[in-house]
């Protein structure tokens, strides 16, 4: 694996644990008006990779079927959305300001809920960053290393404030500041861990490359209404979280674009 690829599998978890090594700088937990803004940008970006690094891609790949060029596109999208589904339904969780955890009752902690919300929520970048490098490894379709680069430093950029998202709550509930520090690191370490799993079975996924890529799209779309809206929604003037995911979404596009 090329160094290059390496650099990009791994500048998703880095965004994280840089984000989340803000809970040694910052005094106080986030408010409400910032988590909204943060999430907000999260989410605009997640919409737009979905959009022009893995749908569209998806479709291209599949031009040779003529009008039927969107079938394997939708294909992949539900099974995304059904997979995230899944997982949702099964995976004790807990997310920001909500008491009751979703997923099959546990007896697990309330902070390590949290952390598998975030886990979870990872989940799909990881899978997009990995099949988008394995695309542009085996030399699939119109997959470039600039364009690999452009998905991996734009989830990069919105897992900074994710960092901060996951550490400072967790320090809030009365873990140590190096403790919510570790688990905000480990619940992004399963993006790199996902996209190089990915990448060593390119081989065998090659034939399913629109379908892969548009499998990334549906589970991330499924993670931005079910969860990311919702947050950047809630309370009174949410504008804020409206602002920052129309920010958001234009940062991934114009990278995808501009580095593509």
């Amino acid at each position: 694996m090329t160094g290059e690829v390496f650099t990009g599998l791994l500048l998703p978890f880095l965004g994280t644990a840089a984000g989340s090594g803000g809970v040694f700088f910052m005094k106080r937990e986030l408010s409400t008006g910032v988590r909204r803004a943060l999430t907000g940008f999260a989410a605009g970006v997640m919409t737009a990779a979905s959009i022009w690094s893995l749908i569209i891609p998806a479709m291209d790949m599949s031009a040779d079927k003529g009008r039927l060029a969107f079938l394997p596109a939708v294909i992949g999208f539900w099974a995304g959305v059904l997979f995230l589904l899944l997982l949702d339904s099964v995976i004790p969780h807990l997310h920001m300001n909500a008491d009751k955890a979703e997923g099959l009752p546990s007896h697990l902690a309330r902070t390590t809920m949290m952390v598998l919300a975030v886990t979870l929520h990872n989940i799909p970048e990881g899978m997009a960053v990995g099949i988008v490098y394995a695309g542009f490894i085996s030399g699939s379709g119109d997959m470039t290393a600039g364009g690999a680069l452009a998905l991996a430093l734009g989830i990069a950029i919105q897992n900074f404030p994710e960092g901060a998202i996951i550490s400072m709550p967790l320090h809030a509930e009365g873990k140590s500041r190096g403790g919510a520090f570790l688990l905000g690191v480990l619940s992004g370490a399963v993006e790199p861990a996902g996209a190089l799993l990915t990448i060593l079975f390119v081989g065998l996924l090659l034939p399913l490359m629109p379908y892969l890529l548009s499998f990334a799209a549906g589970a991330m779309v499924y993670v931005v209404v079910e969860e990311l809206i919702p947050e950047m929604s809630e309370g009174e003037h949410s504008n804020i979280g409206v602002v920052m995911f129309s920010l958001g979404f234009t940062v991934m596009m114009a990278l995808d674009v501009g580095v593509g």
